[in-house]
């Protein structure tokens, strides 16, 4: 792609989700989120083969579709009450079909289908893309409507991603459908807590990015798309699996890295306001994510000699190249977990 195009593109989706962000008023959030949608479709067809248009397809109609949700919540709500304000509903309906919308743009449960084949059709940088930068616009949204939406759908869209998240990732072996379901299950996590305290929905937002895009850099870095391309790297590049392994037991939550930290407090607070079977079980499916990520570390760190490696096309793999980031990712998706103290004073 050219690079003139490419940051135009870039500056695009990002303008469109500074729009949704900073707007008040429903139509300027549904532009910013079409501006979104539109801009992230070059990204997805940029290797341009049959697996990445039908991926940009699927995107496309499922983002569309949501967005004319979205827009007759919109319209339903401004003919109930006169006004374009966001957070002004006096109605139930409006706020069901944006409570719909919003589910369908962020992947959760039951409208999840389109997140791992979109995922997996696309370019290991636009799957970055995808499973962080555009969760951003819609939660602003949820962020702001959540006192008006029914609470009880929300907890049982959360719960079932989480369950959805962790089964659907257990037989795959692709690594970008798994990072899509563990990206099903972390959107549970926050959905569920947003009716409790949704300043640590912000929270599990943060360090749920950094883990993801550390990641895919590593991911990036050494052209891994799948489990059998892994199993080389113990041997070509030790401090790269070593890497990996902690990035991905911190994105299961495993203490004592980051990733603890948003399920602790999490679970924490839902303790506080007298509910105990469902941090039970949240905490429980939780498993399941460490059970795939413990799959992945497998594959990097324990296929040794004199064991059988299922990738001898090591020649495939000698230009590796990492971001300058990929240091202040890592440690940050490693090491945040004793700023715990401070972030309960923040929040």
């Amino acid at each position: 792609m050219n690079p003139i195009i490419f940051i135009t593109i870039l500056l695009t989706l990002i303008l469109g989700t500074v729009i949704t962000m900073i707007s008040s008023n429903w139509l300027m959030a549904w532009m910013g989120l079409e501006i979104n949608m539109f801009a992230i479709i070059p990204l997805i067809i940029k290797q341009h083969n049959p697996r990445s248009i039908e991926a940009a397809t699927k995107y496309f109609l499922t983002q569309a579709t949501a967005s004319m949700i979205l827009l007759l919540a919109a319209l339903m709500n401004f003919m109930y009450s006169g006004q374009w304000t966001i957070m002004n509903f006096t109605n139930s309906m409006p706020p069901f079909l944006a409570l719909m919308a919003l589910t369908m743009k962020l992947g959760m449960a039951p409208f999840h289908f389109w997140v791992p084949e979109v995922t997996q059709g696309s370019h290991l940088t636009s799957a970055a893309i995808l499973l962080t930068w555009q969760k951003l616009a819609p939660l602003s949204i949820l962020y702001q409507i959540f006192p008006s939406i029914n609470h009880n759908l929300l907890l049982y869209s959360g719960i079932l991603s989480i369950i959805l998240g962790g089964w659907g990732g257990l037989n795959q072996t692709q690594l970008r459908k798994i990072l899509a379901y563990s990206s099903i299950a972390h959107m549970g996590w926050m959905a569920i807590i947003i009716s409790y305290e949704p300043s640590l929905m912000l929270l599990n937002l943060i360090i749920y990015i950094l883990m993801t895009l550390s990641s895919f850099m590593l991911l990036i870095g050494n052209s891994n798309t799948s489990t059998a391309s892994l199993a080389i790297m113990s041997n070509k590049t030790p401090l790269t699996m070593i890497m990996l392994m902690g990035v991905l037991l911190s994105l299961g939550g495993l203490p004592p890295l980051s990733g603890f930290m948003p399920k602790w407090l999490i679970i924490q607070e839902m303790t506080k306001n007298n509910s105990i079977i469902l941090p039970l079980i949240m905490a429980m499916l939780a498993l399941l994510n460490l059970y795939f990520y413990m799959r992945l570390i497998y594959s990097s760190a324990l296929t040794m000699f004199p064991s059988n490696n299922n990738m001898k096309m090591k020649w495939k793999y000698t230009n590796l190249s990492y971001s300058t980031l990929l240091p202040t990712m890592f440690t940050l998706s490693m090491l945040s977990l004793p700023l715990t103290p401070m972030m309960n004073l923040l929040l």
